[in-house]
C-alpha cells in the first residue's frame, strides 16, 4: 500500500505483534498436521509479518503445474499503469469484473495477496473513483460458498476475508468469483478468478481515490497465483514505472523476453511472502558506504514493494547514505521540506530540468549478492519540492527502529522490473518506460483479446511528458451527462469544485465555451496560471492533467458524471513589448488626457472670472457723464 511512510514494514503495535505470534504458533501446528497452504513442494508456513493474517485464505483447487518463463506458448496480460507515484502515492491499473464488465482502478501492489473492490452492499466504504461492484448486475458472478478451509460469514453461507495493515487501515468483506478482463491491449482472454467484495474499509483505504487493491504477492488469493494455477500465464510478471514528472507505465502479467543486459538478484520465497532481493552494498559517487553487508539482511532482509512510495533503510545505513549524498552537494542550499509534519532533507538551486540532475547529484549503485549492480539516477532517490521550484528532497528515509530495508516505487522509476517467480529471481533494466515496447522491439499493441463488454475502454490518455516550455494555458473539453438548462445555474459551483479537486485557485478555472448536446452538455474549460504569473511550470501542468485524465474530479450526484474528451496544453505566447505593456500605455494616455482637460477647464474658469471684474482707472481719468436719477 502506498504511504508517506511504509505501511507494512514499519513497527507493529503491541497487540498486532501478539496476533502475529499466535498465528505463527497456529501455522506451525497446521503444518505439523500436514495441511499445506499451496500446491507444489512442501514449504514452511509463511506468515505476513506486518499484516494481520486470518485463517480464511480459501484454498483453490490445484490444477496444472506451474509454468516458467521457458514456456513460450502462454500469452500475457499487457496493461497500462496510470496515476503518478509521488502525486498520488501509487500506480493504478484498470481491471474489468463481471458480465457486462464493471471497471475499477486498482492500486498495483506486489505486497498484497488479495484483490478487492468496494461492494454495492458496503456500509463503510469511501467515495472512490468508480461506482461500487454490483454482483446482481453480473450474470457470471457467484459467491465462494462457506467451506472448512475459510472463515465464514454469520449466516455461514459465504467465505469472508480480512486484511489489516500496520498503520491500522483495513479491508474486510466476502469472497466472490467472476470473469476478469484485462483490457484491449491484453493477449490473455478474460478469466474467472476469486476476489474480495468489500463491506468495510478504514484508514487510508477509506480515504484513497483508487477503488481498491490488485494483489500481486505470493498467496492463494493473489491474482498471479490464480492465473498461474490455471496454466494460462507463465509464473512471472513485470512492472515499469514512468520517471519524474512523467507518471504512468506498463504492467505485464506473464512472461516476456528479458533484455540481454538486465541485471538479476536472487529472491527467496521461503524467507518471506514478500519479494526480497540480496542487497550487499550501496555506493554513492562510486564509493561504497562503510557498512556491514549483513545490515541489509536483517529481519526480513531487503524487500521490494510496488505499493510503497519511497525507500526506507535501517538507521545506520540511512545515516551513512544521507551524509554521503549531502557531502556531494555542498554547492546547494539546504532548505525545509514541503510538509512540516516531516523533517525532509531538501536542497535548493538544482534547476528544474530533470535530465541535468546527474550533473549536481551523485549516482548511486546497488550491488547484489551475485556481484551484479543496479545503477540509480537522481530521480531514483529524489522527489521534487512541491513549494520551491528547482528544489529536491531525499526520497530515502530511516525505517524507524526496524532493521528491514524496504525499497518502494521511487527506486525503480524508469526501470523495467521482472518478478521471475518460477526461477526465484528479480531482474532490473534501466529504460525509458514510456518507450518500453520500442526499446524491446515489441509491437506496442498486441493482437486484441476478446472482450466481454463493449465498455472495455481505457480512460482518456495521460501525457507521457511535456516539452520543456512555459505553459500559458490548459484547455479541457468535458462532456457532462446533464442537460444545459439544469447545469447552467451550477457552472460557477462546478468551476469551484474542479479547482478544489485540482488543488488550484478557483480564479484559475474559467468557462470558455458551453454547447448543449441533447441530454448532455459539452464544456470547454480554460485553466490559467495562478496570480500575477504569466505561465505555469511543466510540473504544475502535468499534475493538473494527471488529475483530470485519471478522473480525480468527483462530481456530486446532482451534476451527474463526466467524460474527458480532449485536453490541450498551450505554451506561453511570445508577445511584443507593446502587448506586454499595453495596459500601462493606455493608463498613461488616459492620465495625460485627464491632465490636459483639467488644465483647459482651469484656464476657461479663470478667464471668465477676469472678464467679470471692472477695469482699473486712474483717479484723474475722464469719466463719462451719467444721468442723475430722481429720488
Amino acid at each position: 500500500m502506498a504511504s508517506r511512510r511504509s505501511r507494512r514494514l514499519g513497527s507493529l503495535v503491541p497487540f498486532a505483534a501478539a496476533v502475529v505470534l499466535l498465528l505463527l504458533i497456529a501455522s506451525a501446528a497446521a503444518a505439523a498436521a500436514g495441511s499445506p497452504d499451496r500446491a507444489g513442494p512442501a514449504r514452511p508456513p509463511l506468515v505476513l509479518p506486518l499484516t494481520l493474517a486470518y485463517p480464511n485464505a480459501t484454498r483453490l483447487p490445484a490444477s496444472s503445474a506451474r509454468r516458467g518463463l521457458g514456456d513460450g506458448h502462454n500469452p500475457n496480460a499487457r496493461m497500462r499503469l496510470h496515476d503518478d507515484l509521488l502525486t498520488n502515492g501509487y500506480y493504478t491499473t484498470r481491471l474489468y469484473i463481471g458480465t457486462p464488465s464493471q471497471e475499477f482502478a486498482l492500486i498495483v501492489d506486489s505486497g498484497s495477496t488479495v484483490t478487492y473492490v468496494p461492494c454495492a452492499t458496503c456500509e463503510q466504504c469511501g467515495n472512490h473513483q468508480d461506482p461500487r461492484f454490483q454482483p446482481d448486475l453480473s450474470s457470471t458472478y457467484s459467491p465462494v460458498k462457506c467451506n472448512v478451509d475459510c472463515t465464514c460469514d454469520n449466516e455461514r453461507s459465504q467465505c469472508t476475508y480480512e486484511r489489516q495493515y500496520a498503520e491500522m487501515s483495513s479491508s474486510s468483506g466476502v469472497l466472490g468469483e467472476d470473469i476478469m478482463s484485462f483490457g484491449k491491449e491484453s493477449e490473455l482472454k478474460p478469466q474467472r478468478a476469486v476476489f474480495g467484495c468489500e463491506n468495510t474499509e478504514t484508514g487510508d483505504l477509506f480515504s484513497q481515490h483508487a477503488d481498491g487493491i490488485m494483489g500481486l504477492g505470493r498467496g492463494q488469493l493473489s491474482i498471479m497465483d490464480q492465473l498461474v494455477e490455471k496454466g494460462v500465464i507463465s509464473d512471472s510478471f513485470s512492472l515499469c514505472y514512468g520517471g519524474m514528472d512523467v507518471g504512468g507505465g506498463t504492467m505485464v502479467l506473464g512472461g516476456m523476453p528479458a533484455p540481454p543486459d538486465m541485471v538479476f538478484s536472487h529472491s527467496n520465497p521461503v524467507r518471506s511472502p514478500y519479494y526480497n532481493i540480496e542487497l550487499k552494498e550501496i555506493h554513492v559517487a562510486g564509493k561504497a558506504l562503510r557498512l556491514d553487508p549483513k545490515i541489509f539482511n536483517s529481519k526480513h532482509g531487503t524487500v521490494l514493494d510496488s505499493g510503497t512510495t519511497y525507500a526506507y533503510l535501517p538507521e545506520q545505513a540511512f545515516v551513512a547514505f544521507k551524509d554521503a549524498v549531502t557531502n556531494k552537494v555542498n554547492s546547494l542550499k539546504k532548505i525545509r521540506g514541503p510538509d512540516p509534519n516531516y523533517k525532509d532533507i531538501c536542497f535548493a538551486g538544482a534547476g528544474r530540468n530533470v535530465s541535468q540532475l546527474s550533473e549536481v547529484f551523485p549516482d548511486v549503485d546497488m550491488v547484489f549478492g551475485n556481484g551484479q549492480k543496479l545503477s540509480l539516477s537522481p530521480e531514483n532517490y529524489l522527489f521534487r519540492h512541491s513549494k520551491v521550484e528547482g528544489a529536491y528532497c531525499l526520497g530515502v528515509f530511516q525505517n524507524g527502529k526496524d532493521p528491514t530495508t524496504l525499497l518502494g516505487g521511487i527506486v525503480v522509476r524508469n526501470t523495467l522490473v521482472t518478478y521471475d517467480r518460477h526461477n526465484e529471481k528479480i531482474g532490473f533494466w534501466k529504460t525509458n518506460c514510456s518507450e518500453l515496447w520500442e526499446r524491446l522491439h515489441i509491437s506496442e499493441v498486441p493482437s486484441s483479446a476478446p472482450s466481454d463488454s463493449e465498455g472495455d475502454m481505457a480512460p482518456a490518455p495521460a501525457p507521457s511528458g511535456l516539452p520543456e516550455f512555459d505553459v500559458g494555458r490548459i484547455t479541457v473539453d468535458m462532456s457532462i451527462n446533464v442537460t444545459y438548462p439544469n447545469l447552467k445555474p451550477h457552472l460557477h459551483e462546478l468551476a469551484e469544485l474542479i479547482a478544489k479537486e485540482l488543488d488550484i485557485d478557483s480564479r484559475q478555472v474559467r468557462v470558455m465555451n458551453v454547447t448543449s448536446q441533447g441530454n448532455s452538455t459539452l464544456i470547454r474549460w480554460g485553466i490559467f496560471p495562478a496570480g500575477p504569473s504569466n505561465s505555469m511550470t511543466n510540473t504544475t501542468a502535468m499534475g493538473i492533467i494527471y488529475r483530470l485524465t485519471q478522473h480525480h474530479v468527483q462530481l456530486p450526484e446532482n451534476l451527474g458524471s463526466y467524460q474527458l474528451l480532449e485536453w490541450n496544453v498551450q505554451p506561453l505566447s511570445k508577445r511584443s513589448w507593446f502587448r506586454d505593456h499595453v495596459v500601462s500605455i493606455l493608463l498613461g494616455i488616459l492620465l495625460v488626457v485627464l491632465l490636459t482637460l483639467s488644465a483647459l477647464l482651469v484656464l476657461i474658469v479663470w478667464r471668465k472670472k477676469f472678464r467679470g471684474q471692472a477695469a482699473y482707472r486712474p483717479v484723474d481719468s475722464a469719466v463719462p457723464e451719467q444721468e442723475l436719477q430722481p429720488l
